[in-house]
């Protein structure tokens, strides 16, 4: 119950009750009002500086995760590049310089991307810098990755080649070790036996007896298989590719034909006599585009260390050939 005021009345000489306007009352009620509403306002503004409502935790939460998420994101990231540098150590520095292609530059397994600014989406949020510095590194690593795997490509290309290459080399002696009587002539300058003149032998002769087994040196096709070049008598040429030419001269017969594929080892022809020749023997020589070379640089495929040694010292020997 409101407490009742009262006022003393000097005319009267007495206590008189104050009574209130209708009008006072509604003055202070909506002054009261009022000054609730900006208490209460001023109150909401001051509390959301300090007080987070519950929605606003669950976002400040979600936020800290996904910084989480991306600072994890990122140690994956440097693991991937480390692995994928590992990678394009060994492709630069072993498999390309094996197969005799350039390295790849660093600036091309790392370019980044020109013209616009694919990352302006990313700009105005509080983690802004971290979001678009972890979209350009996996841009990046994704390029590298690209270019890493187009490498390999071209090194399984290369390594095909590189079989094929060194499949078709005329690598290996044309006559066994055991059917050889013995190695006559190396390459060199030696005494003719027609003649008696010293002039440059261009291949090498292996004395064995007439019938003996010949072998393709290597890979290849055959290009020649008659007797219409002057001096070799019954010959077989053998193209290998990459610039190869092997010759067999003075064959007893073929075991190929012209046009024919052989292989390395592949039995073409056999020891004979034919043409300029002094006694059975198989003369051999190897052609790199167009010119002689010394044979003896080839048989690392069929001989030791001991018998190429053997080899090497008797070819060495200036003495007379057999053709």
């Amino acid at each position: 119950m409101s407490k009742v005021k009262y006022y003393y009345d000097s005319e009267t000489l007495s206590y008189r009750k104050i009574e209130r306007k209708k009008r006072t009352t509604v003055k202070y009620i909506a002054l009261f009002l009022m000054a609730s509403a900006l208490f209460g306002f001023f109150f909401v503004i001051l509390a959301s500086q300090f007080i987070e409502s519950p929605k606003e935790r669950e976002l400040k939460r979600e936020l800290q995760n996904m910084a989480l998420q991306y600072d994890i994101l990122n140690q994956r990231m440097e693991d991937a590049f480390a692995a994928l540098e590992n990678v394009e150590e060994r492709d630069n520095a072993i498999y390309r310089l094996y197969f005799e292609a350039n390295p790849i530059p660093e600036e091309q397994r790392r370019a980044g991307f020109g013209g616009i600014n694919r990352y302006k989406k990313f700009e105005g949020f509080d983690n802004s810098k971290l979001i678009g510095e972890s979209n350009k590194r996996l841009d990046i690593l994704e390029k590298a990755i690209v270019v890493q795997s187009k490498s390999l490509d071209e090194i399984k290309i290369l390594a095909a080649d590189k079989e094929k290459f060194l499949q078709a080399i005329p690598a290996i002696q044309p006559v066994n070790n055991e059917n050889l009587t013995r190695m006559a002539s190396g390459y060199g300058y030696r005494t003719d036996p027609f003649t008696k003149v010293r002039k440059f032998h261009y291949g090498m002769d292996f004395t064995a007896p007439r019938g003996t087994p010949i072998y393709a040196s290597g890979d290849g096709v055959v290009t020649r298989a008659d007797n219409s070049a002057s001096g070799y008598g019954k010959h077989i040429r053998i193209d290998h590719g990459y610039g190869y030419v092997s010759l067999y001269a003075h064959l007893y017969k073929y075991n190929v034909r012209k046009n024919q594929r052989v292989k390395r080892g592949d039995l073409i022809g056999y020891v004979g006599s034919t043409g300029r020749s002094e006694a059975p023997h198989l003369h051999y020589e190897v052609f790199k585009d167009g010119e002689r070379i010394n044979p003896i640089n080839f048989y690392y495929g069929n001989l030791s260390a001991k018998e190429y040694e053997r080899l090497l010292q008797k070819a060495s020997l200036e003495n007379q050939s057999l053709d």
